[in-house]
């Protein structure tokens, strides 16, 4: 599960919206000096988000909610996000390439149908499972009860 925190912005029936800060995640990293990564991460560190999160849950402007997201989830959507286009590419440039035409590049024309086309069928895709809640983060417990931790010493004497 992938979790992050964020403050509650709006109250809805039936949905939350939620803000939340994008952090670094290059700090550590020893490579970052010549990394693109920790230059787009320096770039949009800090950012804020808002989400709507269906809750049904009673919640008040300025809560702090834990947001979770299953990993296969987002593991999912990049395989259907990033792979069926790339893959699509490559099938309609072999499929240009094996073909007897002179005149036109096809195996440059069919490629790039075939990116088109993956970019279209994950349009229909992601409006197809816009509401559905296997790709929606949701609110979890914080495991935050509010209570406060007491120390107990023994009295000296």
């Amino acid at each position: 599960m992938l979790e992050e925190q964020g403050v509650v912005v709006a109250v809805e029936p039936g949905a939350i919206w939620v803000e939340t800060v994008r952090a670094s995640t290059c700090g550590a990293c020893q490579a970052r000096a010549g990394c693109g990564h920790h230059l787009i991460n320096q770039q949009q560190s800090g950012q804020r988000a808002r989400l709507r999160v269906p809750s049904r849950e009673i919640h008040q402007i300025g809560d702090t909610v834990t947001l979770a997201l299953p990993e296969g989830a987002l593991m999912r959507g990049a395989l259907w996000v990033y792979g069926l286009p790339l893959v699509l590419l490559f099938a309609g440039a072999l499929l240009g390439a094996a073909l007897p035409v002179e005149a036109v590049d096809a195996s440059a024309v069919l490629g790039m149908g075939g990116l088109v086309l993956g970019f279209v069928v994950n349009r229909v895709i992601s409006r197809r499972n816009r509401h559905n809640r296997a790709y929606q983060p949701h609110v979890v417990a914080s495991g935050d009860d509010h209570c406060q931790a007491v120390e107990i010493r023994p009295v000296s004497k």
